[in-house]
């Protein structure tokens, strides 16, 4: 039986390596197979290989991924436009279809349609609201 997540990181290892050939920086597939294991938060692609076969990696986004979630107690949907760091802490940028008021008080408002935060793998921010709620919640659409 094919393992889907695992199909769906080669396509990308092949599309990067495309990109990668295209913009005059030849790399070979297993150096781009590396290149994605590291932006996928694992050490290198045998590790990465491993975690997507055993079935127990966390559903991992991915640049230009649909996003639904919380933001500040607010639902949030949008777009991942930037994602680094290794997946149990990792650097996430949003662009959001709507924007949020991220102040509370009447008379005020701070309106953001892009949202930057640390996530853990579970989606979930590291930072949280007074009342220990994660500032941000997001998951795949």
């Amino acid at each position: 039986m094919r393992n889907p997540d695992l199909d769906r990181m080669k396509t990308q290892a092949k599309a990067l390596r495309r990109a990668l050939d295209s913009a005059g920086t030849p790399v070979s597939h297993a150096q781009a197979l590396e290149l994605l294991a590291q932006q996928h938060g694992a050490r290198d692609w045998n590790t990465l290989h491993a975690r997507l076969s055993c079935g127990n990696a966390p559903p991992e986004l991915a640049l230009g991924d649909r996003i639904t979630g919380r933001y500040l107690g607010q639902p949030i949907a949008g777009t991942v436009v930037a994602l680094s760091g290794p997946a149990s802490h990792r650097a996430i940028e949003l662009q959001l279809d709507r924007p949020v008021d991220v102040v509370v008080f009447e008379g005020f408002s701070n309106w953001r349609q892009r949202i930057r935060a640390t996530i853990d793998g579970t989606g979930r921010s590291h930072r949280c609201t007074s009342d220990g709620v994660p500032q941000l919640v997001v998951q795949r659409a």
